[in-house]
């Protein structure tokens, strides 16, 4: 299965909320794993804003952002393209989301993921009238 995963959910790999262990599950499964080339920015900016924050301590997020850095090595990295732009584009047009978040749907669509995991009921929303086969995480 190809799997595309935005920020929100794949987050839930380094620290434990809900829907962390059906993420867990999803990967198992998963044959090839896609990340738009916005979620490790996102993912390391939360983590540092529960850093500054006293939710994580500085040794928790050195483990978590070396987790991070060996997860992507085998992952495609999903660039920003004129397509991508596109859909985005698109997406944005047609219903109620942020940018970073047209941004990770648009490169499910482009790269035609089986499976994109959000966290965000409005971008599942948004992934299921574009046509990408969605679940929602946590």
């Amino acid at each position: 299965m190809k799997l595309a995963i935005d920020s929100s959910a794949f987050a839930k790999r380094y620290v434990e909320e809900v829907g962390s262990e059906r993420l867990f599950e999803i990967l198992q499964d998963a044959s090839e794993l896609a990340l738009c080339v916005l979620v490790v920015p996102e993912i390391l900016s939360g983590l540092n804003r529960r850093k500054r924050e006293g939710f994580v301590s500085n040794e928790n997020y050195q483990v978590a952002k070396k987790q991070l850095l060996t997860d992507i090595r085998d992952a495609t990295i999903l660039q920003i393209t004129p397509a991508v732009v596109f859909h985005s584009v698109n997406l944005l047009e047609s219903n109620s989301l942020r940018a970073m978040d047209a941004l990770h749907i648009a490169c499910a669509l482009e790269w035609q993921a089986d499976l994109f995991l959000t966290a965000d009921k409005k971008q599942l929303e948004a992934a299921v009238k574009a046509g990408v086969q969605t679940e929602l995480i946590g």
